[in-house]
C-alpha cells in the first residue's frame, strides 16, 4: 500500500491547494505573502502552476503557507 499517514498533504493535488490559496486570500496577498512573479504580474493557476511544479523551492512556501492558514475563518 502507498499511503502517508504522516503527510498533512497526502491526497491534495497542487492545483487544488493553490485554489484554496487564491480563494482565501486572492491574488494581491498571496503575491505579498509569497514574493513570486506568478503570483504578482498577470496571475493564473495554469502559469502558476507550470511555474511551481518547476521550482521546488517555490512549492515548498506555497505547501508551508497552506498548513499554516486557517481555513476556518
Amino acid at each position: 500500500m502507498n499511503e502517508q499517514p504522516n503527510n498533512p498533504l497526502h491526497g491534495i493535488t497542487l492545483e487544488n491547494l493553490l485554489n484554496q490559496l487564491v480563494d482565501h486570500y486572492g491574488w494581491e496577498e498571496l503575491g505579498q505573502l509569497i514574493d513570486i512573479r506568478c503570483f504578482n504580474w498577470e496571475p493564473s493557476i495554469k502559469s502558476s502552476l507550470k511555474f511551481l511544479r518547476k521550482n521546488q523551492w517555490a512549492r515548498d512556501q506555497v505547501e508551508a503557507l497552506f498548513l499554516d492558514t486557517d481555513f476556518k475563518s
